[in-house]
C-alpha cells in the first residue's frame, strides 16, 4: 500500500476504451482531452509517430496541469502501410478484404510526464493480429454490426473484431486496445507507484 502521497494521475485521452483499461488499475485519475495536431510527418515511420503524439498528449495536458500523465497513440500496420480510419462502409469493406489472412501490427505509444519535474518515459509496445481468410459475406455481417468506421484496420478488437482474428500474437494484450498496462505498471513503478 501506498504510504507517500502519489502526485495525481491524468489520462490524456477521452478514449472510453483507454478509460476502461486505466481503471482496471484500481487508482484514482482524472481524465482530460489534449489539444494535439495528430497529422503524421513526411515519411515519419509509424514507431516515432505514436511516440511523438503520445508525449505531445501528455506534453499539452502539463501545460496547465500537475501531476503524472498519460499520453497514448496507436497506429495498425500492414507491411510499411499505416492503416488509417475507413470513415465509411465501402472503404471498410475493402480495407478488411485486403487484411484478409494477413499479419496486422498494432504500435502504442505510451509516455508518462512528470509534469513537475518535466521527467518522461516513453515506449512503443507492438501487439500483433493474424487475420482469418474472410468473404464477403462475413465483412458485410461484421460491419453491419460493429460499424468500426472510426477505428483503424476497420475493426474493434474490444468489440465483434475479435472474431475476425485467427491468433494474436505478443506481450501485452491490453496494448491492442490502445494503452498497454503491464508496459504502464512498470512505469508507474519507475514514478514512485508500485502496483498492486
Amino acid at each position: 500500500m501506498n504510504t507517500v502521497p502519489t502526485p495525481p494521475l491524468i489520462l490524456a485521452s477521452t478514449s472510453p476504451f483507454r478509460k476502461e483499461l486505466l481503471g482496471r488499475l484500481n487508482l484514482p485519475f482524472e481524465t482530460a482531452a489534449p489539444d494535439v495536431d495528430e497529422r503524421r510527418l513526411d515519411n515519419e515511420p509509424a514507431a516515432e509517430l505514436v511516440r511523438r503524439l503520445s508525449e505531445a498528449k501528455a506534453r499539452a495536458i502539463g501545460v496547465t496541469r500537475s501531476g503524472l500523465i498519460i499520453g497514448s497513440d496507436q497506429v495498425a500496420t500492414h507491411g510499411d502501410t499505416i492503416l488509417g480510419k475507413p470513415g465509411d462502409h465501402a472503404t471498410a469493406m475493402r480495407q478488411l478484404r485486403q487484411l484478409s489472412g494477413e499479419h496486422v501490427t498494432f504500435l502504442t505509444g505510451l509516455c508518462l510526464l512528470d509534469s513537475k519535474t518535466n521527467e518522461v518515459q516513453l515506449d512503443v509496445v507492438p501487439f500483433s493480429v493474424v487475420f482469418r481468410e474472410l468473404d464477403d459475406e462475413q465483412i458485410e455481417r461484421y460491419l453491419r454490426q460493429d460499424q468500426p468506421y472510426n477505428c483503424a484496420g476497420s475493426f474493434k478488437s474490444e468489440g465483434l473484431g475479435i472474431t475476425l482474428f485467427e491468433r494474436m500474437e505478443g506481450e501485452d494484450p491490453t496494448a491492442l486496445i490502445g494503452l498497454p498496462l503491464i508496459r504502464l505498471t512498470g512505469m508507474l513503478a519507475n514514478a514512485g507507484i508500485r502496483l498492486p
